[in-house]
């Protein structure tokens, strides 16, 4: 690759990087993007078709994880038994009485993690990006909603969001480009129990296609969009962001590179980056530089780049993560809850910043069925049905299919004992630290938790579910797919790290556009439309110069 035949190296090719790369290449700009992942062929790596599917998680391709370590997590109290994972079948998910890490689950290839993501395509509710002014917790974004708004509709249009007009977040001025999925049976019945209670219960706004769009078919409703979309209804980002920027043919992406330093250069700009090729090191100017890794990869980069662009000693910290609570349990009737979609439907009553007594930070609530991965046999059979032979066999063909899950995913707010930083011990591939895990919650957090767990319990009761068979959450398990905060923007460049134009405050050239800039994580909307506002965004002022 030779140095001047690109304006903009973008690192990263999720939907961070594949939203700025498509926000430059179609105004002219030449772009290279860097992804240490490699491709997926969605008809040949996404094997839905095989006997086997149910037997596989999201396609593991060399290089598609990276490599991190957890600090140790916290002990656990007796007096919150009662938010203790657990399977009926197989008991406790946690033994002992320390919190246990489950994982970060995350893709690195080109696509990023929205590969395997359920398609939710929500916007911010906008009193969660006053938290510090309104609520002294926490931190303000420096933009206000009003200027992202434009942003969103952008992003939806590209990726084909299916929606409601309006949310009960009434955060929108024009109505989703397509429209709403109907609900499933199985959800149906948890809108009749949130009715019941009085709550809203409304269809989710959705990255998968309900119309064809831009060459993409509907869905079929295979309730697998966690395993990957063969068919590419599902607006991950590289069928749609990259796809719409390589189609102009401006943009270049190479996989499998690793970006190991930046270089610091003079006049308070980022000379270039130094690259592993899978063979050699290598090394290239850049004009400038947008790091799209992840909330977890992009501060690692930039402290083994020398503690580059930390001039504030905020990267790294603030490191938010997903707080979410999961009850699923057997409905009398046959839902076949084993098809549809994984969250077509919403619940927002409880999403605000003050919408849970007593607790800064709000909460959503959706289905969770196909999230718990309750779509086929084999997970029925181990988790659901116990027993042997005949009786085993006979519980199965009476149960398959009555599965009703809520899910609830909140707030989460900074902590001091929650951050990332480089593993001492531990090295990647390159003989460079791993980023290491650090996370601990707080008493108003294990309170969420207790609150939404008791949302989850009682909206299955009120939709005719009586016995619950699993349940997991936060609380004792660490298992994040949200992550945020490690890089937040802000207007002090010493309390962040970019500024509202996702520029490092110092220097010039270098931009960030990930989960990582996020001052608040919102009370559980899912990050990815955001970001993809934000990339179009931070396309359009690298632009401006």
């Amino acid at each position: 690759m030779a140095d001047g035949e690109y304006d903009v190296v973008i690192v990263g090719g999720g939907a961070g990087g594949g939203s700025v790369a498509y926000g430059l290449a179609r105004a002219g700009a030449r772009v290279l993007l860097l992804e240490a992942g490699p491709r997926f062929e969605p008809a040949r790596d996404f094997r839905l078709d095989l006997p086997t599917w149910e037997l596989q998680r999201f396609p593991n391709k060399t290089g598609s994880r990276g490599t991190y370590s957890y600090a140790p997590l916290q002990m656990l109290d007796p007096q919150h038994e009662q938010l203790r994972s657990y399977n009926t079948i197989t008991g406790r998910m946690v033994n002992g009485d320390q919190r246990r890490a489950h994982g970060y689950h995350h893709v690195r290839g080109v696509g990023g993690s929205t590969l395997h993501f359920a398609g939710e395509a929500h916007r911010l509710n906008p009193r969660a990006m006053r938290l510090r002014s309104e609520h002294g917790v926490g931190a303000d974004w420096p933009l206000a909603y009003a200027e992202l708004e434009p942003w969103y509709t952008q992003a939806e249009q590209v990726i084909g969001v299916a929606g409601p007009a309006q949310t009960a977040q009434g955060s929108r001025r024009e109505p989703c480009p397509l429209p709403a999925h109907e609900l499933s049976y199985a959800s149906s019945k948890l809108a009749d129990g949130a009715a019941s209670l009085g709550w809203g219960w409304e269809p989710n706004a959705l990255a998968i296609l309900s119309r064809p769009h831009d060459g993409r078919p509907i869905c079929n409703y295979c309730l697998q969009c966690a395993r990957g979309c063969p068919r590419g209804d599902k607006g991950s980002a590289d069928v749609t962001f990259v796809r719409a920027a390589e189609a102009t043919g401006r943009c270049t992406i190479q996989t499998g590179v690793q970006v190991t330093q930046l270089i610091a250069g003079e006049n308070d700009r980022v000379s270039g980056l130094v690259y592993h090729d899978g063979q050699r090191e290598q090394r290239l100017a850049a004009p400038v530089i947008v790091l799209c890794a992840g909330s977890v990869e992009t501060p690692r980069l930039l402290l083994a780049s020398d503690n580059l662009a930390n001039e504030s000693g905020q990267v790294g910290r603030n490191f938010l993560e997903t707080l979410g609570w999961t009850s699923v349990g057997l409905h009398p009737e046959a839902l076949g809850s084993h098809r549809g979609l994984p969250s077509d439907s919403i619940c927002w009553d409880f999403n605000a910043p003050d919408a849970i007594p007593g607790v800064v930070g709000g909460m959503r609530l959706s289905p969770a069925v196909g999230e718990a991965d309750f779509a086929g046999a084999f997970n029925y059979a181990t988790r659901v049905v116990g027993g042997w032979g005949l009786r085993h066999k006979q519980a199965m063909r009476a149960q398959f299919g009555h599965a009703l899950g809520a899910g609830a995913i909140g707030e989460c707010l900074p902590d001091p004992g929650s951050y990332v930083d480089l593993d001492p011990d531990t090295t990647d591939d390159n003989g460079l630290p791993v980023a290491r895990i650090h996370s601990h919650l707080d008493d108003m957090a294990i309170r969420r938790i207790a609150f939404m767990a008791a949302r989850c319990r009682e909206l299955l009761g009120a939709s005719g579910v009586e016995t619950l068979f699993e349940e997991y959450g936060s609380y004792d398990l660490f298992s994040s797919t949200h992550v945020f905060g490690t890089c937040r923007m802000g207007a002090d460049p010493e309390q962040s790290v970019v500024n509202a134009d996702c520029r490092s405050h110092r220097w010039r050239n270098l931009y960030i556009v990930d989960g990582s800039v996020f001052p608040s994580s919102g009370g559980g909307e899912s990050p990815s439309l955001t970001i993809e506002a934000l990339g179009l965004r931070t396309a359009g002022k690298i632009l401006e110069g």
